[in-house]
Parts: C-alpha cells; structure tokens; sequence
C-alpha cells in the first residue's frame, strides 16, 4: 500500500507545531550551511540552474580554451553570470582559478560590493570567504558562501581568459524577501558565520545539535543483532511522530566486502515499499566493498558507520538490515537518535535510491534518477569501473539536470561534479579525500576505478514536477561502456515515481578486472631500485604514427648487492595467481631481465636485445601467487646479449593477468 498524505494531521504534535511558528519559511543565507533540521523543507525557489564552462557544441572543450567559459565580454572584462533575481548564488567551483580580480555587482549598482583574486576567493584569507565554508583539495577550488541578491547579480572577471568554472544558483518568486549580500556584515551575520564554521567542521562527529530541532530533546535507542541469511533484522520501530537525526552502525567491517550482501531498509508511516533500500555499504559511501567516505552528513569515522541526514515522519518508522548471502554475521551495533517532532506540512521525507546500470547504454548517459516531484535531491555518491585497465577516460563525462523538462544544469565533467579537477594529474584527484560536502573515493587508474560523493545544502536541487539526474560515461556521445553505481538521496513530498527494487545478488557484486595494465611511464609507484650506476628517465619514441611513452633504466657495472634491479609497487584487486608480462622497447642496448621472488627467479630470462629498436608486447616473465593489494614485483637485468652495447631497460607497461583456477 502507498500511504496517505495528511498534512493536517494533528498527530504531529506540539513541539511540531511550535518548531514550525519559529522557524523561518526558508533560509536563504548563511543559515543553509548549519540548519540542517531544515534540510527537509521543500523550498519554493522558481528556477534552480547553474552557469557553466561547458562545451555548447557537445564536445569535450568544457573549459580548456575558454570559448565557452563567459557570458560575454564587457569593458575589458569576461562576464561569467549575469543574474535577475531574487536569488541567490550557492555554490562556485573552478579548478583552474587565476591571480585575477573577480567583481560582483548587486541590484544593478555601478561599483562592485565584492573584488577578490580568483584564487584568494578560495584560499581562506578573505574576510568574505572564510574557510570551512570555503576550500580547495583533489583538485579543484569551491566555496559555498551564500551571495544573495534582492534583484540581480552580475559576476565578472578581469581577465583575458577564464577556463573552467561553475556556479549554481536559484531564483525565487518576486514577493520572496532576499536581502542583498552585503560586505559590511553585522554581528550577528558573523555569529551565523561562525556557526555554520562550526557545523561544517565537524565532519564524522556526532552532528545531532545541527540535525535536531532547536529546542527539542532528543532519545537515543541502541541494540546488538545478529544477521541471518534471508531474515530482516529490526533495529529500530516506533509507533510515533517524530524524526531520526543521527543512525550509526558498528563495526563497519560488517558491511564491507564486495558481495555488498548487507541491505539497508527504512519505511515510513506504514508504507510497505521501502523508502530506503540500499547495499548498506555503499549507502555509507563505501567504494568497491571497503569504506572510503567522511563527509558532514554520511559515511565511517572511527569504524562506525553514520548517518545525520534528518528524517521526519507522520507517525511511524521502521529501520532494518538483511543479510542476502549464506554469512551469518552476529555482533552489529546500532544507534538511532530520534527528536520527538513529527513531520510538519513544509517537509519531504527521506528517500535513498541504488542504481547500478552495468553495462551502460551506448548513447545514453546514466542515470542516478528520473521521478516526478516535488522534492530535492541532496547528495550523490557515485562509483564508477571502466572495463579495460589503465582507462578511466569515461570520467570526462558532464553531469546533467534537467527539472520538469528543461536542461538548468550543465556540468563540464565528473570529478568537477564532486568538486574535484584533473582526475588523471599526480597530486590532484589521484587519492582517496574526503571534505565536508564532497570528496574522491579513490581514483585507481590500473583498476579502471574512481568515485566521488557531493552532498547538497543551499544548492540542493529542487524540482516541483518532475527531475531527471544523469552523468555521461564517455567525453562524448556516451560511447564508453562501464560498469556504474549511483546513489540518490533526496526529500519527497510524495514516493517517488522511480523503482527502488534491488537487483539480485549476484548483480550487485563488485566485479574486479582479470588483467590489470600497469602504466610505468605514468605514475606506477616504485618501491627500489639499484643503489648505484643506475639511471631512470622517461622518455618517448615513435615506432610507425604511435607516440610509445616508456621508463628507461640504464646500468653500468654492478650494483652493490649483485645484478641491478628496479621493483614497482602493484597493486591488484583480488588475491589469486597471476601471469605476468612486460610490454618492452628491445634494441641494440637493452639486457636480459628476469622476475625475482625472495631472492630466487621465478620465471625465464627475458632478452631484450635487437639490432633495430622495437616495441615487444605481453613479453612473459613468470607467474606468481600475489595478494590483494599492494605486491613488489622485482625486476633484475640479470646480464645481456653478447652482441648488445648496453644493460638496459626500457619498459612501458607490468601486465598481471589472473590464470583462472
């Protein structure tokens, strides 16, 4: 059954009905970033859009010649939004920001109420733009500083050139009561700043103060279960009005592994289809079966699993976890934090979507959710598998939202969509990094694996007919095939038009490739090499029309403890035996090389002498039982050719192929 929507019902409560006199309709300032009792509410604005970068002829130019990167050009300046309100500005992001002077016009007015370099915008220094409600890491550079504006807002750059950038906004009705931003701010304007400091700070820590109502008590329900194949397990049912602020679970190694066999469920009022019906570890962000987020409102801290996104019902609630699989699993730790105030007439309940599109379409990107309204989404959390090693080109792919069939939202590529930037560029989006709204969930190129997450406060995106959620898998045209995951988190009036049903267990599985490409002209990690006479360089060379990039060692003599050696750091996602193989350039100064284990050669010697310079692909140097994770595969030039003029190696890529058992 679908359950009724009565926003008269009494059952509510008085708390309820006093939390809503005090509260206002909707904060459109600061407030956003630490009211987050108010993260319910359905807001009314007219248009929720952004301005972007992207590239207008559907190609991949999102920002790297800076064609498409202003509104228009003015008196030796680039504008990049020009906006009739009220509105306000929620978000701007860029991970190319510049030493140039960025102005921000309000209400029509001829000088600018804010200047600011580009990048001091992020960097925390400005008076304006303090951090944490400013900040920068995996690459890219944002601030959530609400700029309000009663009747327009004019951003401009003084600069030649911009590249990528984008900055999310909503506009409200007429009669809305916006005040402009002002750079003069009052006392208590600065007290809010510090607040929603405070708020966004706090990052996996227990954040109920901000999810609760202010006023409200709040009660705390705990318990141990025991998981058994194919049986729900109740960890938390009330028969009253009222509201989850905070649900944890311990230990997270309960839920991790990459079966991803534990379910989380979450019904409201009644309703037998589930509000919330997740893969618990990737509703906590997991990535691949291990946890890998921190954010403000969701992920692990500590080994507990959390979740503060504040959940009102009308009169009842039921929280459960199944295990699917044959495992029993004894010892789960669960804590649900509940404010006895009830649902109230402005606010949407909290709905979780799992999707999996694997393989996805050729032609159409994929889809994190189609519904009809009204509600807004408020976070995302996306994993992403190439099916090739060595290629994670697909994330070049944009976001898209198009509310009640008009595109507002235009992205200029995933990482940029997670805040991030440069996802193939050492020290950018390369690591696993969380922040309070967004973050990497690994970026592992060998594995063809990345993720991120961002969660939505004031730029929540609110849709009152319908709302489509996508993301290109490729540059262009969506021609990539992969393996992708999504969740949605969002607020509803009413259930959601879109399928919540889980896949069977064996679809959900995390699917880990068989042959994994090691890039050591890229950025392979190496553990050693020799401790003398011995040089590294990369280097580049054409064999036919192919540019061939590869690592290029060269020795002399001996090295201290024997033959010279070189050994990388590879890491695979699976235990099992593998085959290994080298793609190579042979030519007349290059050595015999041999794959070492504990002191002892493992596989043949491999001679890469040849009178003329050649690429030698998938070139076997042994098989060896490795483990998941980190393995040293080492490497010696073990002598050379009698004809060759050098002991060399000029190596490209480390194949590991898995030999099925």
């Amino acid at each position: 059954m679908n359950y009724p929507r009565n926003r008269a019902s009494a059952a509510v409560g008085v708390l309820t009905m006093l939390w809503t006199i005090t509260s206002s309709a909707t904060e459109l300032d600061i407030e956003t970033l630490y009211r987050l009792d108010r993260l319910p509410v359905l807001r009314q604005p007219v248009k929720v859009a952004s301005v972007s970068s992207y590239d207008r002829t559907g190609g991949n130019n999102d920002g790297f010649g800076g064609e498409y990167s202003y509104v228009r050009k003015e008196d030796g300046a680039l504008v990049l939004a020009d906006l009739q309100g009220p509105g306000v500005i929620y978000r701007i992001w860029t991970p190319t920001p510049t030493d140039d002077i960025m102005e921000f016009y309000f209400d029509g007015e001829k000088k600018p109420r804010i200047r600011v370099g580009f990048r001091e915008m992020f960097l925390g220094g400005h008076p304006l733009f303090a951090r944490p409600l400013v900040g920068f890491g995996a690459g890219g550079f944002y601030s959530y500083v609400p700029l309000p504006f009663a009747k327009s807002c004019t951003v401009r750059i003084l600069a030649e050139r911009v590249q990528f950038y984008q900055i999310n906004y909503a506009i409200y009705q007429d009669s809305t009561p916006i005040e402009t931003f002002t750079p003069s701010p009052t006392a208590e304007y600065q007290g809010r700043v510090e607040k929603a400091a405070a708020c966004l700070s706090s990052a996996g820590s227990d954040i109920t103060a901000f999810t609760s109502p202010p006023g409200s008590t709040t009660e705390l329900s705990e318990s141990v279960v025991t998981l058994t194949p194919g049986k729900p397990a109740t960890i938390f049912q009330t028969e009253r009005p009222g509201r989850i602020v905070g649900l944890r679970i311990s230990p997270a190694d309960a839920l991790a592994g990459k079966a991803r066999d534990v379910v989380l469920r979450v019904f409201w009022d009644g309703d037998d289809k589930p509000a919330v019906n997740c893969p618990a570890g990737d509703f906590f962000g997991y990535a691949w079966g291990q946890p890998a987020m921190k954010s403000l409102l969701v992920g692990t801290a500590d080994g507990v699993n959390y979740c503060y996104y504040p959940m009102p019902f009308e009169k009842s609630a039921r929280i459960e976890l199944q295990v699917d699989s044959d495992r029993t699993i004894s010892g789960i730790k669960t804590q649900v934090i509940t404010a006895p105030v009830g649902e109230t007439g402005e606010e949407g309940r909290f709905y979780a979507l799992w999707r999996r599109e694997n393989p996805t379409t050729q032609g159409k990107p994929f889809t994190f959710i189609e519904t009809e309204g009204p509600g807004h989404l408020v976070g995302f959390i996306q994993q992403s598998q190439g099916l090739e090693s060595g290629n994670t080109y697909f994330f070049e792919g944009d976001d898209q939202t198009t509310i009640a069939g008009e595109l507002v939202i235009h992205g200029t590529g995933s990482e940029d969509f997670y805040n991030g930037g440069w996802y193939d560029v050492p020290g950018r989006w390369e690591t696993r990094r969380s922040f309070p709204l967004s973050g990497c969930l690994g970026y592992k190129k060998h594995l063809g694996r990345t993720g991120g997450y961002r969660l939505l406060l004031g730029d929540a995106y609110r849709y009152g007919e319908s709302i489509l959620q996508t993301i290109e898998h490729a540059p262009t045209n969506n021609d990539l095939i992969n393996d992708y995951i999504g969740v949605t988190f969002l607020y509803s009036e009413d259930r959601p038009t879109c399928d919540f049903a889980l896949p069977a267990l064996a679809e959900r599985r995390v699917i880990d490739l068989d042959r994994i490409v090691f890039a050591t002209w890229w950025n392979i990690p190496i553990h050693a090499w020799s401790f003398r006479d011995a040089t590294l360089t990369k280097a580049g060379e054409k064999f036919g029309d192919k540019e061939v990039r590869f690592l290029s060692m060269k020795s002399q003599g001996g090295d201290w403890f024997g033959h010279h050696f070189i050994s990388f750091v590879c890491e695979l996602p699976a235990a099992g035996k593998y085959r290994i193989s080298l793609d190579v350039i042979r030519g007349p100064a290059q050595g015999r090389v041999q794959l070492f284990h504990d002191e002892a050669p493992v596989g043949p010697v491999a001679d890469m002498y040849a009178k003329q310079r050649a690429q030698a692909i998938d070139q076997y140097v042994g098989t060896l039982d490795l483990v998941e994770g980190p393995n040293n595969l080492l490497l010696k030039l073990v002598g050379k050719h009698d004809d060759a003029g050098g002991v060399g190696l000029d190596l490209t890529n480390i194949i590991c192929r898995r030999v099925p058992e």
